[in-house]
């Protein structure tokens, strides 16, 4: 299956909890995260994203696509697609009390650092 959307600008996440955007002001970012769980803590994994991703919408972000699998051979445990308006929404989502206060939870549950990327 291809999947395709106007040309737009990526953001990639260089680290567990930060984002880097690559975009303009004002200009649409789309991510593509690939989430990995600790062995034996995927459902964990989910119920942490569950949480998190409730908060994107306050931040002006749509979640586009959210595929939840079981982890084998080296897949992700999740593929997430979303959208935030510009960099700014990212940042606030990234700096969000409340997702700030889950990341002792986001530690236990994430086996590496996400990626994201086009």
């Amino acid at each position: 299956m291809t999947i395709r959307w106007p040309r737009p600008r990526f953001a990639s996440r260089a680290a567990a909890g930060s984002m880097v955007g690559m975009s303009e002001h004002g200009t649409p970012v789309h991510l593509c995260c690939l989430l990995r769980a600790r062995p034996g803590l995927e459902e964990e994994l989910t119920a942490y994203e569950d949480e998190v991703l409730a908060l994107v919408p306050e931040h002006g972000g749509e979640l586009l696509s959210r595929v939840v699998g079981d982890g084998a051979d080296g897949h992700p445990h999740e593929v997430q697609v979303y959208r935030f308006p510009d960099q700014a929404a990212i940042d606030g989502y990234i700096a969000d009390p409340r997702r700030l206060a889950m990341t002792e939870e986001r530690d236990r549950v994430v086996g590496r650092a996400p990626s994201c990327s086009p």
